[in-house]
């Protein structure tokens, strides 16, 4: 994979476009999502489902303790299709327990709000459900992965997020949010209709051990739980600092910048396996880094420099001219996520490709407590805008140090 060509077109053979359009179509939905709750919510009910989404997207990623992560590592990494089928019988049963305790304690943490909000219990049940529903969705993703299926995984994406959006617009326009709860709550469950039980396993795990595969997953999983943690942890530190108003302005900010890293996504998303294998072959790293680049850099100067000079007609048309207030804030936002995608989302998907996943826990727990730190200083003063700034100092500062460990791991291999 020297060549620029050579890089393209390893991305398409690992069908790749299935990829990248299914995660584009993810992004639509959930922008088209959000945007049609901002519409027609009040201000202060979707600043409340911003609070209950931020704590759903930390226990997602932490799913099964990591299940569906060590699978597609472990999976990868295997060469016979029965030992692929084995891994993923093994760790569905195991990680399904596991997700059983996650959704009672993600539950329970409504009890910390409903005091002040008594109809959030409400929100919270359909939520628990939702996250049950996306254990068997994340499982059955992986296991298409493992096997390069990257066309059928691309198929459930769509599925999943298309006939949820058809739902909750329906459902919304009848019932209103709990319209919108119930037809997220099912949405995840309709991946059920891809899974296939394998048989009765006859031989043991072939090449790794429990503790090894439960070692990768637990840190795999912290990292995600840290890293979704993170981009909830600024929604509820504005939420201590400020209000419901600041947390929806401050949504509207974030919901196009943050979106765009789906770009870099689609190629980690249909490379890991790959990147996995040639976890030990220095010159293949090396080469998919530059190839990386040829194609990022000029595709994030692009966006910066559009979403620069037309970020209030781009405010206006998506949310209304009520929100052209946050322009500054939703240009810092687009640069900070123009560099992530150049550091953060690359690095960290290779430290975690080469099996680093202890580093990637460790920048994850430093990333939260320099955002604390910053958030502190500059929220209560700046508001929306002080938590702009926090979070593109921190993300920057943790993309560079991850460079920096990748790169050093490069120097460890001949």
């Amino acid at each position: 994979m020297k060549s620029l060509a050579d890089f393209i077109k390893a991305f398409f053979a690992n069908k790749g476009q299935h990829v990248f359009l299914s995660l584009l179509i993810t992004k639509i939905c959930a922008f088209a999502g959000s945007l049609f709750m901002i519409r027609i919510l009040p201000e202060k009910e979707f600043g409340l489902l911003s609070i209950v989404t931020s704590f759903f997207v930390v226990f997602v990623s932490f799913s099964g303790l990591g299940s569906f992560q060590s699978l597609i590592r472990f999976g990868s990494l295997s060469n016979a299709d029965e030992e692929k089928r084995e891994l993923a019988e093994y760790l569905l049963k195991k990680g399904f327990l596991n997700q059983v305790i996650l959704s009672v304690v993600f539950f329970l943490i409504s009890f910390l709000y409903v005091s002040h909000y008594y109809y959030i219990f409400y929100i919270f049940f359909f939520f628990t459900i939702r996250l049950i529903g996306f254990y068997f969705f994340s499982h059955i993703q992986a296991e298409r992965r493992i096997y390069l299926k990257n066309d059928e995984f691309a198929m459930i994406n769509n599925v999943v997020n298309i006939s949820g959006l058809v739902l909750m617009v329906v459902f919304s326009i009848f019932w209103g949010l709990y319209g919108y709860l119930i037809a997220n709550a099912i949405a995840p469950f309709f991946s059920l209709f891809w899974y296939k039980k394998s048989k009765k396993p006859t031989k043991p795990l072939l090449r790794y051990n429990k503790k090894e595969i439960w070692s990768f997953a637990l840190y795999a999983s912290l990292t995600a739980l840290l890293s979704d943690a993170f981009f909830s942890a600024d929604i509820l530190l504005l939420n201590f600092f400020k209000d419901e108003s600041a947390v929806a302005n401050y949504k509207v900010a974030l919901l196009i910048p943050a979106n765009i890293t789906f770009l870099a996504l689609s190629f980690m998303q249909s490379d890991y396996p790959v990147l996995a294998k040639n976890h030990l072959d220095k010159n293949f790293l090396i080469n998919y880094i530059k190839n990386y680049y040829k194609i990022f850099i000029p595709i994030s100067f692009i966006i910066l420099i559009v979403g620069w000079f037309f970020n209030t007609m781009i405010l206006k048309l998506f949310f209304g001219a009520s929100y052209l207030d946050n322009s500054v804030e939703f240009s810092i936002l687009l640069a900070t996520f123009c560099a992530s995608m150049l550091l953060r989302n690359l690095y960290g998907n290779m430290l975690s490709a080469v099996g680093l996943m202890k580093r990637n826990t460790f920048y994850s727990i430093l990333s939260l407590i320099l955002l604390a730190i910053f958030s502190y200083f500059l929220v209560p003063k700046f508001g929306v805008l002080g938590m702009a700034i926090s979070l593109a100092v921190t993300l920057t500062i943790i993309g560079f140090l991850m460079m920096f460990s990748f790169l050093t791991y490069l120097r460890t291999l001949k």
